[in-house]
């Protein structure tokens, strides 16, 4: 599971830096909010980014307990591990 959450941690930097114009380094410690200066279009952009990248879904609920790179990475990481039918629905 680390070498899947250092892919999406090399996948938050791309995003970040590429459609967010994000100039710095992304360390898991970091908070998405107070350190990486994203609002709430930013975070959608990153949510969209990571689903389209790993084909997962992410739902508001899984929002809750994301706070830094670190736990997105471990949320995103989670997702591509579980088998298709376990994760959440979204509407059709």
């Amino acid at each position: 599971m680390v070498e899947r959450e250092l892919e999406v941690i090399t996948e938050i930097h791309r995003i970040v830096t590429d459609e967010l114009e994000w100039k710095g380094a992304v360390e898991p410690a970091q908070d998405l909010v107070r350190d990486l200066q994203l609002d709430s279009l930013g975070l959608t952009v990153l949510a969209v980014g990571l689903e389209n990248r790993f084909r997962i879904r992410l739902s508001e609920e899984d929002a809750q307990g994301v706070r830094t790179v670190g736990d997105l990475a471990r949320l995103v990481a989670r997702r591509v591990a579980a088998p298709a039918d376990a994760v959440s629905e979204v509407g059709p």
